[in-house]
């Protein structure tokens, strides 16, 4: 799996979601935004406790989560247009010295000046491809910037623009409840290295790439592996050989659909809520099961509903639904096919008449492919403009401030992974790396429909 480089096209709508929110707010559009506060420069929260404004705004942020130092008046007062200008200029300056790497939920602003684009693992390996990269800025979120740090080269700084832009889901699941869910386990199922007459341990735990590098490297002391949304099946898969259950986190979303894929029913995949003893479950249910479902979630998907979809379908006869595994059991059954972002783009590229599709993924990456892609018509299953919170806290002027901040010789904002927990972390990661899914078409809708 590898990053693609970004080539600009001339694109026959605007594919910037904060246009769109910039005009809703000024009473230029009819449409509807979740926050207003979303036209404002994401400085204005750096101070404040929270997610910020948009998708995960409502949801708890851990005490002691990184906080963003105040950005310099300079670059807060900045027009978009001497933004623009100035990380171009700081681009020409460093050349080969620095990678700027962008994620499919991007801002527009930024994902411009991506040298690659793509999903978190597919970035992360780009950052892995390019050794002689002095900086790789990370246009993305928490977890994905120490994922780069794991991957590339100890020679190499990794830069988060702002270091805010944190991921409600991947802090559903910190390492103190984790350990305190796993010795919970153990006292069901006694010696977690125990193999049974099949060779079978009683537990292997399954980490989602969003998740922090505490939990990947307790992932790989513990015999465990990462998964990514395009190869969660071969993962399971790989722990099922090895383990008589696994313990799937954070997302429970994508660890459900993905096991009820496989034909594991629901009753053997409980939830494990780290708020009550064994996980709200009894100890008859967790011998019983098969996956053990950590309660977390991703809340740009969580938004979608099965309404969504049936309005989606009512109102565009032939319409081809798409959607993200993190969303929901119901609506990806109610969809026509569920993917990774990555998956989702490539469906449409193949996709060779002109097609109506309708998305459940984050709005960036929609709004993004239906400018790329005008020969469809492409649109977010959710009407309401509501980007991921975290994603869009990267700006260009924390963008701009870290390239200037090289060209004067300061590294800002360096992602540096500690080695004790780095190692474990970078075993699961060579595990997953080691387990590569089938190769398989992108879909056979076309030809079932």
């Amino acid at each position: 799996m590898s990053a693609t480089s970004l080539t600009l096209q001339p694109r026959p709508m605007d594919p910037s979601v904060d246009h769109a929110i910039q005009a809703i707010v000024a009473g230029a559009s009819t449409a509807e935004t979740c926050n207003t506060d979303l036209a404002a420069g994401p400085w204005n929260f750096d101070a404040r406790p929270g997610y910020g404004p948009g998708s995960s705004m409502g949801d708890v942020i851990p005490t002691g989560s990184p906080r963003q130092g105040e950005l310099p008046a300079e670059y807060r007062e900045a027009a978009a247009d001497e933004l623009d200008a100035r990380v171009r200029a700081a681009k020409r300056i460093l050349g080969d010295r620095v990678m700027i790497l962008g994620h499919f939920y991007q801002r527009e602003e930024v994902v411009r000046h991506a040298d690659y684009v793509g999903d978190s693992f597919q970035l992360a390996n780009a950052a892995k491809a390019h050794p002689e990269a002095e900086a790789i800025v990370f246009c993305g979120v928490h977890f994905m910037a120490e994922t780069a740090d794991l991957l590339s080269g100890p020679q190499q700084a990794v830069i988060l623009p702002n270091l805010a832009a944190g991921c409600s889901m991947a802090d559903m699941a910190d390492i103190d409840q984790v350990e305190e869910c796993w010795e919970q386990l153990e006292e069901v199922y006694g010696d977690m290295d125990g193999v049974d007459a099949n060779g079978l341990v009683p537990v292997i735990p399954v980490t989602y790439m969003n998740s922090s590098a505490a939990i990947k490297g307790f992932v790989g002391r513990h015999g465990g592996i990462v998964c990514t949304s395009s190869n969660a099946r071969t993962v399971l898969e790989w722990a099922f050989e090895r383990g008589r259950r696994v313990l799937f986190f954070p997302d429970q979303h994508l660890g459900r659909n993905t096991a009820k894929a496989m034909g594991v029913p629901l009753e053997q995949m409980p939830m494990w809520n780290p708020r009550k003893p064994l996980g709200g479950s009894t100890a008859r249910e967790l011998d019983d099961a098969r996956v053990i479902l950590w309660h977390g979630f991703c809340s740009v998907h969580r938004r979608f509903t099965v309404e969504q979809v049936e309005k989606a379908r009512a109102g565009h006869p032939g319409v081809r639904v798409i959607v993200h595994p993190e969303c929901p059991m119901a609506v990806v059954d109610a969809a026509d096919e569920s993917g990774s972002t990555d998956y989702i783009r490539k469906a449409i590229e193949a996709a060779t008449e002109p097609t109506t599709f309708a998305i459940g993924t984050e709005v960036n990456l929609v709004q993004r492919l239906a400018a790329d892609n005008p020969q469809h018509e492409i649109f977010c299953l959710d009407p309401v403009v509501c980007p991921c919170s975290t994603m869009y806290r990267i700006h260009p002027g924390y963008l701009a401030w870290v390239l200037e901040g090289l060209v004067d010789g300061e590294v800002r904002n360096r992602i540096l992974v500690p080695s004790d927990v780095a190692d474990p972390a970078r075993l699961a990661l060579e595990r997953m790396l080691a387990a590569k899914p089938p190769a398989a078409p992108i879909s056979d809708w076309e030809h079932a429909s």
